[in-house]
């Protein structure tokens, strides 16, 4: 889907790619071949459906940057390319032009896949006027207060909710969160492959327009 100048492309999973000035992934996970080589890679956590080196080996080449928790390092050191990696904790922001990437914490709290200790991630991707967030795989966390401030009248802010449940919030939660941020879009992920159906996508855009926000249900590419 477009939103003003900006691609955003669901790859499945928690999956995505973001195309504008640079081009952006986060967490590709079995991705097609013959898609853009990126500039930009942003991993929320090492788990095997975020951290996939046979899918980062499909699109890295010499000018990619990696953004990435320190349990990500052992898992992409086998690159032969000398890619530029930063290992990266909640609450820290970088710069690229004029992209800002800012981490943000992801967790659960009623259940152990996820510990906080960990500090694993979700990202916040500011270019022109369009803010995205990206949860990670997280519950409905105390932090998430923080992101009220996005939702201006002057910007697009884009929020990508995990859906599934299990490892991550379900739909119900998903929606307390979105409740709360109140982004102009939430786009449902982490579903469709291992955790979370069709049925909980539906459920979660059910709700949320209910409460008159606008929810996407965007096709795997």
């Amino acid at each position: 889907m477009k939103i003003g100048g900006i691609e955003l492309r669901w790859l499945g999973h928690s999956g995505f790619l973001i195309e504008n000035s640079k081009v952006i992934y986060i967490d590709p996970y079995q991705i097609k071949e013959g898609l853009p080589k990126a500039d930009i890679i942003l991993l929320t956590h090492d788990h095997y459906d975020h951290c996939s080196f046979n899918d980062l080996n499909k699109i890295v080449d010499k000018k990619t940057i990696l953004l990435m928790t320190a349990g990500c390092q052992s898992k992409i050191a086998r690159f032969d390319l000398p890619l530029r990696m930063q290992i990266v904790e909640p609450d820290q922001e970088f710069e690229y032009g004029k992209i800002k990437i800012s981490s943000f914490p992801a967790y659960n709290i009623d259940k152990n896949f996820h510990p906080k200790k960990e500090n694993l991630l979700g990202y916040i991707i500011k270019m022109n006027d369009i803010i995205i967030y990206h949860a990670g795989d997280t519950d409905f966390i105390p932090e998430m207060q923080k992101l009220t401030g996005y939702n201006q009248p002057s910007k697009s802010f884009v929020a990508l909710l995990p859906i599934g449940g299990r490892f991550t919030m379900n739909a119900e939660e998903a929606f307390e969160a979105a409740k709360l941020i109140k982004p102009e879009i939430v786009i449902p992920i982490h579903w469709g492959e291992m955790v979370g159906s069709e049925h909980d996508a539906k459920e979660f855009k059910e709700l949320c327009e209910r409460e008159g926000i606008r929810c996407e249900i965007l096709d795997k590419e």
